[in-house]
């Protein structure tokens, strides 16, 4: 997940942990030592935000520019255009090369600092980083909201299942954005493969996602985990033969098994 990009922190913290994941695998510093490649000590995407963004030429404003632009595009005109192209992708390339090099100097002068360190201290030490982020043991999905107001597109969000709740967060953003207990969970499903809809007291959450089924199945699992982990109420001993109890609805839990949530949705809402 630290590679991937799911743990938001510093870069300065991402070469720590790079340092330390190689004083587990190879024990003290040594020029000799097998390297991994970058991409498996350091999330690649952090590279890439440093490249500048591509230059696009705007577009032609009046018809006629338009009309010799596009007879142009198949000729010599088009030809440049494409020469153009490879000459950026490789100073691209060149500077991603740069940064890489400058990235890797950067963690094996960490990787020295670790010196004497045992293979069990760095993987605390690793975890013990890790665990700074509040969001640590969470399961992320990368899902869009769909945006009720008029006019706007899906947000691009992180949904955080944990054990005690359910956060979203931006991409990249250390803090949620917002957070629910499993008490304010009234019902969830889906409506087909790629919509899940989350209803957390009165509002209900749309999202769109490839991984319904997957975050299905972790809902049910903690919930059906903060269901039994309630504590039974106390009961006053009788002094007396109590009364018959009027007929009454059985008492409903969160969630009575991992297999299915059995809420009662709101009207209009949908289980799996």
């Amino acid at each position: 997940m630290v590679l991937r990009g799911y743990v938001p922190t510093s870069e300065e913290t991402l070469q720590t942990l790079a340092a330390l994941r190689l004083q587990s695998l190879n024990s003290d510093f040594s020029a000799h030592a097998p390297f991994p490649r970058l991409e498996e000590l350091f999330p690649p995407h952090v590279l890439h935000a440093r490249l500048p963004a591509p230059c696009r030429r705007p577009p032609p404003k009046c018809r006629g520019a338009r009309l010799r632009a596009g007879l142009l595009a198949g000729g010599l005109w088009g030809q440049a255009l494409a020469k153009q192209r490879a000459e950026r992708d490789q100073r691209l390339r060149g500077r991603l090369r740069e940064e890489g090099a400058s990235t890797m100097a950067a963690i094996l002068e960490k990787w020295k600092l670790l010196q004497g360190m045992g293979r069990p201290e760095a993987m605390a030490a690793y975890v013990a980083l890790v665990r700074e982020w509040p969001g640590f043991g969470s399961t992320l999905f990368d899902v869009d909201l769909c945006a009720s107001a008029v006019g706007a597109g899906p947000q691009r969000l992180w949904l955080g299942i944990g054990a005690k709740a359910v956060s979203l967060y931006k991409p990249g953003e250390p803090e949620p954005l917002d957070s629910f207990c499993y008490g304010r969970i009234s019902s969830f499903g889906a409506s087909d493969g790629t919509t899940f809809r989350l209803s957390v007291e009165d509002r209900d959450l749309l999202f769109e996602t490839s991984q319904v089924d997957e975050i299905a199945q972790l809902l049910n699992t903690y919930l059906a985990s903060a269901g039994a982990r309630r504590p039974p109420l106390p009961q006053e001993p009788a002094t007396s033969p109590p009364a018959p109890d009027p007929p009454s609805a059985p008492p409903q839990r969160l969630c009575p098994s991992a297999g299915s949530c059995q809420h009662r949705p709101p009207v209009g809402s949908f289980h799996r």
